[in-house]
């Protein structure tokens, strides 16, 4: 719990300094030209989620996990989504607020964790829509079975997560060389790197702490949770952020995933002895 407290503590402080793109509300025109019908929703940098990974958005219930911001609830709010958000961030999910309140949307707000989906019950949504949020947490597992539980048979998870092999760098050195210097065994954890006292100056400026995960963490746990992967793509890094990485290799994978329940084999009858 305590990288929990530290990143939600983190995301209200960047909400504060406002220079991170993913506190950026959606602006009127863009709420203004979904309503016509142009629109476009991400679940990383630079592609947008394939249209036709979207079943019909006109009642469905679809839950924006870990996805404040202001950015894709609204979205789906337009599109006549019946729409849930749940968030770590008490102003991540403001940002949300604002923009329900600017443009008359509906919006239902729940502060939370993203691992712990208890607030709902068994076969709640037609859709969830995750945004990469896994790289805070230590586990992705809990989560991938909360999705699974809450999600009606049939139902879609979407989800982008980050190249777990980009954690293997050096990010210092990345930033101010552009060098690929392979410092961090992986699976990486932030907190672990770090000495005490680097980790309470993080604490205390209120900087994030991060998580990779194994592609065997992140496939093969939808998979051991039940899901059914029905799509996949890769993007990389916008050309405008000078990261070098994005050069040589994707930075972000996305996945579609289908809660399928699969019915149990049904059990011939005996042949009555003779």
């Amino acid at each position: 719990m305590q990288s929990y407290e530290w990143n939600k503590a983190a995301w209200d402080h960047a909400v504060d300094e406002g220079a991170n793109p993913y506190t950026t509300v959606v602006s009127p025109e863009e709420v203004a030209a979904a309503r016509q019908g142009r629109w476009s929703l991400y679940l990383s940098d630079c592609k947008p989620v394939p249209k036709d990974w979207f079943p019909s958005l006109q009642g469905l219930k679809v839950l924006c996990l870990a996805s404040g911001g202001g950015q894709q609830a609204p979205i789906f709010a337009v599109l006549g989504a019946d729409v849930t958000l749940l968030d770590a961030s008490a102003r991540q999910l403001a940002r949300d607020r604002f923009v329900a309140e600017r443009d008359n949307l509906s919006i239902r707000l729940v502060e939370g964790d993203m691992a712990d989906l208890s607030i709902f019950a068994d076969d709640s949504f037609g859709l969830i829509f995750n945004p990469p949020s896994t790289l805070f947490i230590p586990d992705v597992a809990p989560v991938w079975r909360a999705c699974y539980r809450v999600l009606q048979p049939g139902g879609m998870l979407m989800t982008g997560f980050l190249n777990p092999d980009e954690f293997v760098f050096d990010p210092v050195a990345l930033d101010s060389e552009g060098a690929f210097e392979v410092k961090y065994p992986l699976p990486y954890v932030e907190q672990e790197t770090l000495s005490q006292e680097a980790r309470e100056e993080r604490i205390r400026t209120k900087a994030m702490f991060h998580f990779s995960h194994t592609m065997e963490a992140q496939l093969g746990g939808l998979t051991q949770a039940g899901f059914v992967l029905t799509g996949c793509y890769e993007d990389r890094r916008p050309e405008a952020d000078g990261n070098p990485i994005r050069q040589f290799m994707p930075s972000y994978y996305v996945v579609c995933a289908q809660k399928v329940v699969r019915s149990r084999p049904t059990e011939r009858p005996r042949e009555p002895r003779r």
